[in-house]
């Protein structure tokens, strides 16, 4: 566990280099990953979303794709599709770019929902259909997506089912004084628009600290605590669908995660608090009237974190 844990803590010194003030979100993307899942980063833009999504491919090592979502974009050029190959007479599978380790999907609120949903089967069950025939792809495999909440001109609102396949969504927030300062001075010292992190691990040693991950011990009165937050939204007035099991295994999952970032093997209440808002708030549907009042579902689930009483103490496990 020490050793996920000092390669975690080389993965994000890495990018940090060149991603300022993003040291939480960072951290919980990093746990997500770890936890074999898919990231939304939703925020205006210019704050560093793409940047952030690059860096952490290639301080994994991992082979990384972009793909600038569009109106016009197919699920097609997503997936790929058979070609005519003039020399045997035959068609062929070409694959899109989602055969990659790390796919950024930017602004994937910009392209349709029939695109949109060809990378659901990719995030839930790690393959694509593509006229009946199956194609695995690439093991690690995670979706890193961007997405613009303020603008609506020319953007389709992502589905529920779309939404519930990302393990967390991040806000990144506008770095302070100092943090901004330092982003202007790093581009003046490496005198080129793009940053380069070198690689801290490859994608074997993903795996390994992937496999890690699902060795931490987590007490029964977490796993009470994961439900009761995730049951409860589903009894809050504003809310008119709660979030699913999916959502108290997202919490679990992450909090695990973040607990090995931390150097522990076990869950404490306060991983879980730390995850809940990334974890369960895009999960939520809101009422039309509190939807109309302009309710924040972040505020529902911190409210909630507030107000659901936790286990005092998490039993510490075997050492992993």
């Amino acid at each position: 566990m020490t050793t996920i844990a000092k390669r975690s803590a080389a993965v994000l010194d890495a990018v940090e280099e060149v991603v300022i003030g993003q040291s939480e979100p960072l951290r919980v993307a990093l746990a997500s990953i770890l936890a074999k899942g898919h990231v939304l980063f939703e925020d205006v833009p210019g704050l560093g979303k793409t940047l952030a999504a690059r860096s952490l491919a290639q301080a994994m090592g991992l082979p990384f794709r972009r793909l600038q979502c569009t109106p016009d974009l197919l699920p097609a050029d997503i997936t790929g599709s058979y070609v005519y190959a003039p020399g045997t007479g035959e068609f062929v599978f070409r694959p899109g770019p989602v055969f990659t380790g790390l796919l950024l999907a930017d602004e994937l609120n910009r392209t349709a929902p029939k695109t949109q949903s060809a990378l659901l089967e990719a995030m839930a069950e790690g393959q694509v259909t593509v006229e009946g025939t199956s194609f695995g792809l690439p093991s690690p495999f995670h979706v890193i997506a961007t997405a613009n909440p303020i603008e609506y001109e020319g953007t389709y609102a992502l589905p529920e089912a779309q939404l519930d396949r990302f393990l967390v969504r991040l806000s990144v927030g506008y770095p302070d004084r100092a943090e901004e300062e330092r982003v202007l001075t790093g581009r003046i010292a490496r005198r080129t628009e793009v940053a380069h992190v070198d690689p801290v691990t490859d994608a074997t040693g993903l795996r390994a600290m992937q496999a890690g991950v699902e060795l931490v011990h987590v007490d029964p009165d977490i796993v009470h605590y994961c439900v009761d937050l995730a049951a409860a939204t589903r009894r809050d007035r504003a809310v008119e669908v709660g979030a699913s099991p999916r959502g108290s295994q997202a919490l679990m999952l992450v909090s695990r995660a973040l607990a090995v970032i931390d150097g522990r093997d076990f869950v404490t209440p306060d991983d879980v608090k730390r995850v809940a808002v990334p974890a369960l708030a895009h999960r939520l549907t809101l009422t039309p009237a509190a939807w109309a009042a302009g309710t924040d579902p972040v505020r529902i689930v911190a409210g909630l974190v507030e107000a659901v009483p936790g286990p005092p103490v998490a039993a510490r496990g075997a050492g992993v």
